[in-house]
């Protein structure tokens, strides 16, 4: 343990809980060109909690869903995985190539009908559609259990971060951190809601961006240059993969590696704290500016990558099933020690933004959706924005209890599980868009059809996200999340025609949205 190393890390952690705080920034950037000036009062309703008012910019909305995409454990699983398998690892960087041109085509349109619905979450979209509650109970409640194991997995990216800097998982002073980092998080969320995610993110990037470009500078040079770096490694991913370089060269390998780039393109498409950027940017436009400006975070997620063949370079060892360790051993064997506390630091704030967003998320989704709905049906404005704070800091914490109660790989089983159920909310929110045909049973049944299938292929496949399945030319391996998606849309396709014949109710369609988008 370094004392030095540790003030620092703490000193990243204190500026960026002051910028928590500093609510009125992300206010300021959030104003359109001659928005008038908001007076400091509480702020009044859901959407000026959970939406900043729909009023974030190009600049505002590119921090934070650059922010909020990519974690503290984005930045350490990729080159963990990198490191131990080699070029199998670099999946997740086809993921969100093929993620951003779909989010040009879907984003701006959700943005334009939220706006033009007052609709605040994605089950909002839905039980406007198709005037269902069932339905739009179902995506709300999948929505927020599939967020809280990623909020989870944020935390045990910090406490591998902590972990290097000498403070193991599971002790008092490690639980106390952790509890200290979501306590300050919980008090700025409650106060100022989504602004408080947005103006971290602005420190964030600066600070991950600066601290990336920093690492690979010093590494190169430590290590004798790029040729070298993977010279030395080469030989080590080829030695734990069995293949060159840990490269797909086979039929079962490349097909899992393009079913985890697509599924997981497709999952992220449906994830609450996606959609929630998307409807608080202040316009259509200011999506489709995004979607292709935030493939820059691809590329840093690429050079992190790499940071997994230049720790196999160095001879970092990671302990066995704690390949997130490995970047900042990296990181500890070639800064010196103040360096190496901002360094992780700048790491450790990557887990503020996601896990805030996804809180807020969660918060409106249950005031809207469950307690207005189903609870009090009469809630007013000032009360569903009461509940909406209460359960953002019950979730949160809830996800602290998750991290400190059960095992790193249990959250991480988890996480994985939520990417495959949020999938099955995919076609209840883009068949409310463009596809008219499907009735609002059908898709219910279809999404616990897709449920049931995807939650029994990872649990028989023993909580592997990747499930081999019977193919003509012999068994194929495949994300699970895939077949259960393809389960959902083959009942929801079979019964729509059925209960149409039967006479049943398809539901009144209250979306209303102008011809064309802005």
């Amino acid at each position: 343990m370094s004392p030095t190393a540790l003030f620092a890390f703490a000193a990243v952690f204190a500026a960026v809980s002051a910028a928590a705080f500093a609510g009125r920034l992300a206010r300021v950037l959030a104003r359109g060109p001659g928005g008038t000036r908001r007076r400091d009062d509480p702020l009044p309703s859901l959407a000026g909690w959970g939406l900043a008012d729909r009023g974030f910019g190009s600049v505002m909305t590119w921090f934070l869903l650059g922010s909020s995409i990519y974690t503290v454990y984005t930045f350490l699983a990729v080159p963990a995985l990198v490191y131990h398998v080699g070029g199998g690892g670099l999946f997740a960087l086809p993921y969100t190539v093929i993620f951003y041109p779909m989010a040009f085509l879907v984003l701006p349109r959700l943005c334009q009908v939220a706006r033009d619905n007052d609709l605040l979450t994605p089950a909002d979209l839905v039980r406007a559609r198709y005037s269902s509650p069932a339905l739009g109970a179902a995506v709300a409640v999948c929505g927020m259990l599939a967020t809280m194991p990623y909020v989870a997995l944020q935390l045990l990216g910090i406490q591998a971060l902590l972990t290097v800097l000498g403070i193991p998982p599971g002790g008092p002073v490690a639980d106390g951190a952790l509890t200290a980092v979501f306590s300050v998080l919980a008090v700025a969320t409650w106060r100022d809601g989504l602004r408080a995610p947005a103006a971290i993110s602005v420190v964030k990037t600066v600070l991950v961006f600066t601290a990336l470009g920093v690492l690979l500078v010093v590494v190169t040079r430590r290590l004798g240059g790029v040729p070298a770096i993977f010279d030395a490694a080469t030989p080590v991913l080829w030695q734990r993969s069995g293949t060159a370089a840990g490269l797909p060269t086979t039929q079962a390998a490349a097909t899992a590696y393009a079913s985890l780039a697509l599924g997981s393109a497709l999952a992220l498409l449906c994830y609450p704290h996606v959609i929630t950027g998307a409807f608080a940017a202040r316009e259509p436009r200011v999506l489709r500016r995004n979607a292709i400006a935030l493939p820059a975070w691809t590329l840093l997620l690429g050079l992190f990558a790499m940071l997994g063949v230049a720790a196999t370079a160095a001879g970092v060892t990671a302990p066995p099933g704690h390949g997130e360790l490995a970047v900042p051993l990296l990181v500890d064997r070639v800064l010196p020690h103040w360096a190496t506390g901002v360094v992780l630091g700048a790491l450790g704030i990557g887990a503020l933004v996601p896990a805030a967003v996804m809180s807020v998320s969660a918060g409106s989704t249950f005031a809207r959706n469950v307690y207005a709905e189903f609870v009090q049906p009469t809630a007013t404005p000032a009360t569903q924005v009461r509940v909406g704070r209460l359960v953002s800091v019950l979730f949160k914490f809830g996800a602290l209890a998750f991290a400190l109660g059960l095992r790193p790989q249990d959250s991480i089983n988890l996480q994985l599980l939520g990417g495959v159920w949020i999938l099955q909310t995919g076609p209840s929110l883009l068949a409310a868009l463009w596809v008219p045909w499907f009735h609002r049973g059908a898709l219910l049944a279809g999404w616990a059809a897709g449920m049931v299938a995807g939650t029994a292929l990872v649990a028989l496949g023993g909580f592997s996200s990747v499930v081999s399945l019977p193919w003509p030319a012999g068994r194929v391996a495949v994300y699970a999340a895939l077949p259960a998606l393809a389960a959902n849309l083959l009942v929801a396709a079979a019964l729509t025609p059925l209960l149409a014949r039967a006479g049943v109710a398809r539901g009144l369609n209250r979306l209303v949205a102008r011809e064309t988008l802005a």
